[in-house]
């Protein structure tokens, strides 16, 4: 069983940054995609950012360029910068865990993102 705990979400103004982290706990290997995940009330769940074991990144077209995603292997963390956030960046944002092709597939609490003067 895996446990994902996220932490940096709050209150920042737009234009500003944030720093979500997320660690799991239990048995993660490289070759598990981990990533990051959003929603806003009323819409479904939509991708942010995801990381292979290799370092390898996928970016959503509406984040792409101000976001950073990034894993440490070694400490089983996964980390998402944002920068230059928009109104319409505030949601709760997931961690994510999963095996390709499998079932295993694991999500953290979320934590909220509110960008807003």
């Amino acid at each position: 069983q895996v446990q994902l705990v996220e932490s940096g979400g709050g209150l920042v103004q737009p234009g500003g940054s944030l720093r979500l982290s997320c660690v799991a706990s239990g048995s993660i290997f490289n070759n598990y995609i981990m990533g990051w995940y959003r929603q806003v009330p009323g819409k479904e769940r939509e991708l942010v950012a995801t990381i292979t074991g290799g370092g390898s990144s996928t970016y959503a077209d509406s984040m792409k360029g101000r976001v950073t995603v990034s894993r440490d292997n070694v400490k089983n963390m996964v980390y998402l910068q944002m920068n230059s956030l928009k109104p319409e960046d505030t949601a709760v944002y997931y961690c994510n865990v999963r095996l390709p092709w499998s079932r295993y597939n694991y999500w953290g609490q979320g934590t909220q993102v509110t960008v807003s003067v």
